[in-house]
């Protein structure tokens, strides 16, 4: 059995490059609604901290929400240890504990990106730059996932990185889409307007969906469709049913491999069950953003079930 400090060693890096990753795309999914704001654009960007998880550690640096404050915070500051660079940072000192269990071409793509990252991370980004500050961080990580994906034995090892980055990916997806429907529509008037029509295509962008909507739905930006590609399509790679079925099937193997079952398992089994047999209709009629919080809180009990089951410490 892989020793505990290695699963968690695994599980972490891969949650934490996941992350940098995600990070980048909700501050362009923010960048992107600020963009139609046809006035104060505060709220979409105090929507974007609200959604990241991190809003008690914005307050206590900053007194306004603004495109230049919240990038800052959520993409290079070092006291949040959900931006992008303490991300990419953590998941390198998580990968240098592991090292032994990763392949060459694994370890050198994440420490190539961490000098990258820190480089181009390294002063304040000005709003101009950002949409190729954002590819850059989204490309970097990219490769490490291409790297790992390309050369790692299909073992153990692979299995906790996998379930840390669906983990993350599908609270990830989930916060994103709690941006828009919850939080950053601003009037029940724009319900169905251009205005409401550019903001649901930019959160497909954002989490980058928008030409793969375009071949499963009618052209139109229905806020049922979109949920409806993002909670419920398997084929989406960033759906929370397609990050479910992945982590399944992942905690299968580990099942299988060991010989034992844990709570976990049935938690996840659970999870893909009421995502298989949903429908957007049972979605909104709980409500999308109560549905959204009660997903993020199994996410996380998920996490620790897993933690606990194999031991990270």
């Amino acid at each position: 059995m892989l020793l505990g400090r290695t699963a968690n060693g695994l599980f972490w890096m891969h949650r934490h490059i996941e992350r940098a990753e995600n990070m980048a795309r909700l501050v362009d999914a923010g960048q992107r609604m600020a963009l139609t704001k046809l006035s104060d654009s505060s709220d979409e960007w105090a929507s974007v901290v609200l959604s990241s998880g991190v809003s008690a550690t914005f307050k206590d640096k900053y007194d306004e929400y603004s495109a230049q404050t919240v990038s800052d915070f959520l993409l290079r500051d070092m006291d949040n240890p959900s931006s992008v660079i303490a991300s990419i940072e953590t998941a390198r000192h998580n990968a240098r504990m592991v090292r032994t269990a990763l392949s060459r071409e694994s370890w050198e793509s994440l420490n190539e990106a961490w000098m990258s990252l820190k480089r181009i991370l390294a002063n304040p980004i000005d709003e101009r730059d950002m949409p190729i500050i954002l590819d850059a961080i989204k490309r970097e990580t990219a490769l490490i996932r291409g790297a790992f994906h390309g050369t790692m034995l299909r073992n153990e090892n692979f299995d906790f990185a996998r379930i840390g980055t669906f983990i993350e990916r599908a609270d990830n997806t989930a916060r994103i889409l709690d941006v828009k429907y919850y939080l950053l529509l601003p009037s029940l008037s724009w319900v169905g307007s251009s205005l409401d029509n550019y903001q649901w295509e930019s959160i497909l962008r954002s989490v980058s969906a928008h030409r793969s909507y375009r071949w499963v739905y009618e052209p139109d930006y229905l806020p049922a469709n979109v949920a409806d590609f993002l909670i419920l399509n398997g084929r989406m790679p960033r759906s929370l049913t397609f990050c479910y079925r992945n982590i399944s099937e992942n905690l299968g193997y580990l099942a299988n491999d060991y010989g034992t079952r844990h709570t976990c398992h049935d938690t996840v089994e659970n999870t893909v069950k009421m995502l298989a047999f949903g429908s957007i209709k049972d979605v909104f009629d709980e409500g999308l953003h109560e549905f959204i919080v009660d997903f993020l809180h199994k996410n996380n009990k998920l996490g620790k079930e897993i933690a606990e089951a194999y031991q990270f410490y």
